[in-house]
Formats: C-alpha cells, sequence, structure tokens
C-alpha cells in the first residue's frame, strides 16, 4: 500500500502527475472538491452538510472532511487497496493531523508527500497558457496572483510540517513531465511498504 500527498502550488503539475501515478502504482485519486460534489449531486447525509457550509460560501470543516474521506476509504476497500492519491487535502497542519488519525485508526499512514516545486514566475506563465487554452476563467493574472498568496500562506507551515515528519519529497516541477515523474517515482519506490 501505498498513501501519497501530492502537494504543490496552482499551476505545478499536481493534475498531469497524478495521472501518471494512478496509471503506473494503481493508486485511487481523491480530489477532496469531486468527492465533496459526488455527495451534493447524490444527496448524501455527509452531501447536505457539506452543502450548507458550501452554499454560504464558507469552508468545510475539518471533521466534516476527514468524514467525507473516511467514506471514500470506507466504501471502496477494492479501488483503494493498494493506496490513494490525496489531492487538495491537506491544507493545513490540522487538517493533516486528522488525516493522520484517520488513516491510523485503518492500520495505515500517509507514505509520502511529494512536493512539486516550481518558480513563481513558471507557475504564473502555465497558468496563463492554461486559461488560453482551456478558457478556464480563474487563470488571470490578478487571480492567479491572489491564488498563490494564499496557497504560500496556508501551506508554508504544511510543508514544514511534512520534513520535519521525514515525509516531505520535493521534487523540481520544471522541466519535462517524463523527467519530473522519473524523480517522484525514485521517491516513491523508496516508501513503499
Amino acid at each position: 500500500m501505498l498513501n501519497v500527498v501530492i502537494f504543490g502550488a496552482p499551476g505545478s503539475g499536481k493534475g498531469t502527475q497524478s495521472e501518471r501515478l494512478i496509471d503506473h502504482y494503481g493508486l485511487h485519486h481523491i480530489s477532496t472538491g469531486e468527492v465533496l460534489r459526488s455527495h451534493i449531486a447524490r444527496g448524501t447525509e455527509l452531501g447536505r452538510i457539506a452543502d450548507s457550509y458550501i452554499s454560504k460560501g464558507q469552508l468545510i470543516p475539518d471533521d466534516l472532511m476527514i468524514r467525507v474521506l473516511a467514506s471514500v476509504l470506507d466504501d471502496n476497500p477494492e479501488k483503494t487497496a493498494k493506496g490513494v492519491i490525496f489531492d487538495g487535502f491537506p491544507r493545513t497542519i490540522p487538517q493533516a493531523e486528522a488525516l493522520n488519525k484517520m488513516l491510523e485508526e485503518r492500520g495505515s499512514r500517509v507514505h509520502a508527500v511529494i512536493g512539486l516545486e516550481v518558480p513563481e514566475n513558471e507557475l504564473v506563465r502555465r497558468m496563463i497558457q492554461r486559461g488560453k487554452d482551456t478558457g478556464r476563467a480563474d487563470d488571470n493574472l490578478d487571480t492567479i496572483t491572489n491564488r498563490l498568496k494564499v496557497y504560500h500562506d496556508q501551506t508554508s507551515p504544511l510543508r514544514d510540517y511534512y520534513v520535519q515528519a521525514g515525509k516531505y519529497h520535493a521534487v523540481d516541477g520544471s522541466g519535462s513531465v517524463d523527467r519530473i515523474f522519473s524523480d517522484i517515482r525514485s521517491h516513491l519506490d523508496n516508501n513503499a511498504e
């Protein structure tokens, strides 16, 4: 089993590398945004509770997010047997601690945190280009600048938390997709159980 947190600023390549990790290791991708939207669409109890926050523009409380993630693990044992990629969670130290506790209750743990590190100017260039290619409205300079500021303000402590725990693996997220994936594999192959 291999549980991985993929970590990086907007535009760092998390989605691209997650797809490769899924293909190579057979991991189950858990995107917190997708999971929440699914619960809301299906009208589950968790979905109704989550929607009561989202519809008011509020953040989902950490304990609710953990319940949502636990439901993915508990309801999909065949899909999550080889491990999971956590994308979009955790974002804070309390979330990381709650994730650790939830996994420990299931006899597991976070094995590695892959940090895709990309210079700021490269992130901006990528997201501007992505906006042109996809028409994604949030990929404009003002929004990008704000998203990066929020990312750096919120995640610096989390990066340090995982560095101290010996789980953080910095990967240069610039260059070819193949070279980046090769670096990620080198880190993960040393952490698989």
